[in-house]
């Protein structure tokens, strides 16, 4: 499972906290949603630029700084409303029920291919992402440890299921031969 961090929102909330320049935005983001994936310098102004054309920030004056002339952005009240309701909005609760993992096993199994053997190769691989988050968990901040925690019971919850599907490999085989 993939979670993606709506960058937008997430910049507007970061502004909800305090006006802040691009720079600072960035590595706010970075701190917190961006330890997989570090939100790019381009990205950040080019949302900014978006946010500030739809009237959901405020772009301040340039100030003279050590580089370029910064500006720092609010939020507007509309930009607050946006962002009030994204945080108030339940996301999408998953898994979803046609998994890509159940898919390719359903597939392996109607086209007489050894499932089991996908099922191990994925199990191992599960087990390889376990251990690194674990190693995240034990040597890395709070932040890292509720970010490891959180990936760790998804991989456990579909390790569950590989070894549940496992066991009726048989009897699933026979019902996908046979539909």
């Amino acid at each position: 499972m993939v979670l993606v961090v709506t960058v937008p929102l997430t910049l507007l909330g970061l502004l909800e906290r305090e006006p802040s320049h691009g720079y600072e935005l960035k590595r706010a983001y970075d701190s917190y949603f961006g330890r997989d994936k570090p939100l790019p310098f381009g990205q950040v102004y080019a949302t900014l630029a978006r946010l500030a054309r739809d009237g959901k920030v405020t772009e301040g004056e340039a100030e003279p700084g050590a580089g370029p002339d910064r500006k720092r952005y609010a939020i507007t009240e509309l930009g607050a409303r946006e962002f009030d309701s994204w945080l108030a909005t339940p996301i999408e609760p998953e898994p979803r029920l046609q998994s890509l993992l159940f898919a390719k096993v359903v597939l392996a199994l109607m086209l007489g291919r050894p499932a089991e053997t996908y099922l191990d190769t994925q199990r191992a691989a599960h087990l390889r992402r376990m251990r690194e988050l674990t190693e995240i968990k034990r040597n890395g901040s709070l932040v890292d440890a509720l970010l490891a925690d959180h990936g760790l019971f998804h991989l456990d919850a579909d390790i569950r299921w590989i070894d549940v599907t496992a066991a009726r490999l048989r009897t699933l085989a026979e019902m996908v031969r046979t539909t």
